[in-house]
């Protein structure tokens, strides 16, 4: 009983103590609780939901519920939302959206903080919506709207590698060695760092001094600009993008690049490269000073060896890979060109791109770049008409010198959460002085005539140009508008000074000199405006409005004035030229789009534009005047098919209306050329090309296999085509062309191309197949007579890439290109056929020492140029490495058995030209390259992951 009592005691007596402590506590809040704020009234949460796949998902039902609130909204087109005056912290959200399993989930958030950013959300997609065969892992390449895919870890490159090492491992990716790029037989144009465009948009700056270390995600984009990418309405045509997404472990870093050299023959090359990257904030810096021989590649950054030009080159044909030589049929990217001579460049670009608190981001570029250019020329060309053959052949030195300057700025402004607003102004400035020594020579059963002349010319244009981009967003999901207003002016002024002397033969002179000034202003003056309105219909359509109207003004003044013995200038009326006019068009398109959620099958646009269209001017110098009104209606057409994520089919149609220009409807004869008098034809109409293009697109993940497959097909009506009447004397004797216009209806064109990519063995051999075939079925006239010109492409490529082990790459490749022509009007015909083989490689030994060759050679047949038609061209370096790849000391050998020639074949309805030359391109060269450079990861905020859409950037 005792012992009972006790206890009872110490009980009473605890609880005493409890309740005294929690007294005090109450009465004294500066005790342990001091340090936490008191809960504030509302608070602003956001967050991001994405699928599985990691990309932002649109148009996502959200509730959110708690004792004291009831709200919805749904996710913005990058998958964001955003709640303001939330009053409670701890909710219950709701998220719904057709093709996804619904998710609740219960939050209690720190109800002191007025802005919270939640954890991305993952929806997972509905079982019975996925007909997708199960692979094992998740795939490299991925297949998405306008979007393909590359997962970087997939692909095993050396340490230390830049971003251009790692494309070459990438099925359907063809890298030239000045930094080009090509995806899937199409030249990608642009470059983006995590969806913002980077240094300038420079593709070859960013693949060859980045880091591939850095790399999450390779997208290739097809890009209808910015404009489409905000409001989601496409018009014309995209080209492709580059969009490197960083590893959010990566995204904040340091890199630089320097390299210097210099060789025989007086070469040199220089360049230094820095940048910071730090999410959505980066800085570039890119120094470059090099002198180059024309018709052969430069070495460029990387270490990679470049091949010279190597070969022969056709405009019409598609390209090798970036370590081939060129063959006919296709310059690889690396040529400068159809010229010999010799080039001195320089370029600095600076730009920086930062976010300005949170609604405000800035983006800003600088470039300036000079090029002074001395080409040696030699061409051959056959101009075929019903009176028989003329053969031209010109022997030309011309010295060219440009200096380009151009400023960008742009801010964007987020106003609020429904409205945005870019302003971007732009001024650039340009100018080009010539100094050219030329021999022509014409001869044939109806000519013999030779030219040799002196030609200078010096040319500025300054450029003022501003964009304003503003947007709207309704509070019902994917409900907006915009507006975008554009101007442009450009004021060119130019002096061009000839001086030549005819010749029928070596004796007898036609007329003794040509001495003239040409001097010339053009004024032209841009504005454009449009106007889009999104309306959502369903969860998976929309219906959208696009209408746009673009003015075109132009006031062109060329004076002509004969310069005597004395330097005295007298202005010849007659081959003066001046005339004004303008052109507007305006395009009403309404269309209608489905599939817009990411686990479509099917996607397509339907819909109509139509354009009417306005020329108008005055030429006075011959006391003329044109006003001409014109309505076309184009059909909208998009299908896209998708099979699963690897897996596609797409087939899109678009028209294009093109107005015949100002000098073509012109009913007089302009003669300020006396050897070729035009007289434009009032009654053209307007030229409309209908073009289908088809991709087909397939990566099975199990095998590494990858296959591609693109088909076009354009027909055009109305062609505006150029009706050339040859004028004679008495005696028979050919005189001067004239050039009159007509429209003809019959041309059309017709191509295509595939890649096939095997990876075997963990990545370490790779088979590559390509091809593609263009037709061309053109009309023309000669002398009022109809023509038809067949023109034929052919080019078939074989690509293994061997690496089997850390110290071997081997890079065979084989070609082999078919070039045909036949004019009805002519009895001649083109036929030339290429076999190009190709090597290039590395051996890595001890570790630090690469020893690196490329050949080429070619085999041809059917051009009659009096070059060596089978040139091997040998290159080779050896290369020592320090500090585990950070810096490199080179010596390079070029063309070593010193055959490289450049031929290019240039096909057109009545016209073959051969342009050729001898290029001076043996030289050896000392290079020496230091990279340094340091990445990290993001910082979180809150202690919260960061948040990313599709393309990289962060939110």
């Amino acid at each position: 009983m005792k012992i009972k009592n006790i206890t009872l005691l110490r009980i009473s007596v605890l609880i005493f103590i409890w309740c005294l402590a929690f007294i005090s506590y109450a009465q004294n809040p500066t005790q342990k609780g001091k340090n936490v704020p008191p809960p504030i009234a509302s608070r602003e949460i956001s967050g991001i939901v994405k699928d599985t796949t990691d990309l932002g998902i649109p148009g996502v039902t959200i509730r959110l519920t708690s004792e004291r609130d009831t709200l919805i909204t749904s996710t913005n087109p990058d998958g964001i939302f955003v709640f303001k005056n939330v009053k409670l912290a701890t909710y219950t959200m709701s998220f719904t959206m057709m093709g996804y399993k619904q998710q609740i989930n219960k939050y209690k958030q720190n109800d002191a903080i007025p802005r919270v950013v939640m954890d991305p959300i993952i929806l997972k997609a509905m079982a019975n919506t996925l007909n997708e065969v199960v692979i094992s892992g998740t795939p490299s390449i991925t297949y998405k709207t306008d979007t393909v895919e590359y997962k970087a870890s997939d692909y095993i490159v050396r340490e230390n590698a830049t971003v251009d090492e790692l494309l070459k491992k990438m099925e359907g990716m063809e890298v030239g060695n000045d930094g080009s790029l090509i995806h899937q037989g199409n030249n990608v144009t642009k470059a983006k760092i995590n969806g913002k465009v980077y240094a300038g948009g420079d593709v070859g700056t960013a693949i060859q001094n980045l880091p591939a270390e850095i790399v999450d995600k390779i997208q290739i984009v097809d890009d209808y600009g910015d404009q489409a990418a905000r409001t989601g309405i496409k018009d014309g045509d995209p080209e492709k993008i580059l969009n490197i997404v960083t590893r959010t472990d990566k995204s904040v870093g340091n890199s630089a690049n320097i390299n210097a050299g210099g060789g025989s023959n007086e070469r040199y090359e220089s360049s230094l490269f820095g940048t910071r990257l730090n999410g959505n904030q980066n800085i570039a810096v890119n120094l470059r000073l090099n002198n180059t021989v024309n018709g052969v590649a430069s070495a460029g950054d990387g270490n990679e060896l470049a091949i010279g030009g190597g070969g022969q080159g056709n405009n019409r044909g598609g390209g090798n890979r970036g370590n081939a030589g060129n063959a006919l049929g296709g310059n690889n990217g690396n040529s400068a060109g159809g010229s010999g001579g010799t080039t001195n460049r320089g370029a600095s670009a600076f730009s920086y791109r930062d976010q300005l608190g949170k609604k405000v981001r800035i983006n800003t570029n600088y470039r300036y770049n000079f090029n002074n250019v001395n080409s040696l020329n030699s061409s051959r060309s056959e101009f075929y008409s019903t009176n028989g053959t003329i053969f031209s052949s010109n022997e030309s030195e011309r010295d060219n010198d440009t200096k380009n300057h151009n400023f960008s700025f742009e801010v964007e402004a987020d106003i609020d959460s429904n409205n945005f607003l870019r302003v971007s102004p732009e001024i650039t400035f340009s100018s080009t002085k010539t100094n050219s020594l030329s021999n022509i020579g014409q001869s044939g059963a109806l000519i013999t005539q030779n030219q040799m002349g002196t030609s200078l010319g010096s040319n500025t244009r300054p450029n003022i140009g501003a964009t304003v981009f503003y947007q709207h967003i309704f509070n019902k999901p994917r409900r907006n508008f915009s507006l975008q207003f554009s101007f442009n002016t450009s004021d060119q002024e130019s002096e061009h000074e000839r001086n030549t002397k005819f010749y029928k033969d070596d004796i007898n002179v036609l007329d003794s000199l040509v001495h003239r000034l040409i001097e010339r202003k053009n004024l032209t003056t841009n504005y454009r405006g449009s106007f889009t309105y999104v309306e959502p219909l369903a969860t998976n359509s929309q219906l959208e409005f696009n209408g746009q109207v673009n003015y075109n003004g132009y006031d062109n003044r060329a004076i002509t004035s004969d310069i005597d013995a004395s330097e005295r200038r007298t202005v010849v009326d007659a081959l003066s030229n001046i005339y004004d006019y303008s052109f507007t068009q305006a395009r009403i398109a309404l269309n209608y789009r489905y599939g817009l959620a990411n686990t479509s099958k099917v996607r397509f646009s339907l819909g109509v534009t139509g354009v009417p269209a306005v020329l108008s001017g005055t030429k006075v110098s011959l006391g003329t005047t044109t006003h001409r009104n014109s309505f076309n209606l184009i059909p909208i057409a998009r299908f896209q098919y998708q099979f699963s994520r690897t897996h596609s089919l797409q087939v899109n149609y678009s028209g294009n209306a093109k107005e015949p220009t100002f000098d073509q409807i012109q009913p007089v004869r302009d003669v300020s050329n006396p050897q070729n008098t035009i007289v434009g034809n009032p009654d053209l109409k307007v030229t409309f090309n209908h073009s289908v293009n088809l991709g087909y697109n397939n990566y099975i993940a199990n095998h590494k296999l990858n296959y591609s497959l693109n088909a076009n097909g354009t027909l055009m009506d109305n062609s505006v085509v150029r009706n050339i009447v040859q004028i004679f004397n008495n005696n028979n004797q050919l005189l001067r062309n004239e050039t009159h216009y007509v429209n003809m209806n019959g041309g059309y064109r017709l191509g295509g191309n595939y890649a096939i990519s095997k990876q075997l063995n963990n990545r370490k051999y790779n088979l590559a197949f390509s091809g593609n075939v263009n037709y061309n079925h053109g009309v023309s006239m000669s002398n009022n007579k109809e023509g038809v010109t067949n023109t034929w492409n052919i080019t078939e490529r074989f690509g293994p890439r061997i690496n089997p082990n850390e110290w071997l790459e081997v890079n065979p490749n084989v070609s082999y290109n078919v070039t045909k022509s036949k004019n009805s009007i002519s009895p001649n015909e083109v036929n030339t056929k290429t076999l190009a083989l190709n090597i290039d490689g590395r051996f890595y030994l001890w570790q630090s020492f690469i020893f690196g060759y490329s050949a080429s050679k070619n085999f041809v047949n059917g051009i009659s140029a009096n070059i060596t038609s089978n040139p091997l061209v040998v290159n080779a370096y050896l290369q020592k490495e320090f500090w585990k790849r950070r810096a490199s000391l080179t010596f390079q050998a070029f063309d070593i058995l010193q055959q490289n020639n450049f031929v290019n074949v240039n096909v057109t309805d009545l016209t073959t030209t051969e342009t050729r030359t001898n290029a001076l391109s043996r030289y050896f060269m000392v290079r020496a390259n230091v990279r340094l450079q340091k990445w990290t990861g993001a910082k979180r905020r809150n202690g919260r992951q960061i948040i990313r859409r599709g393309d990289g950037s962060f939110y």
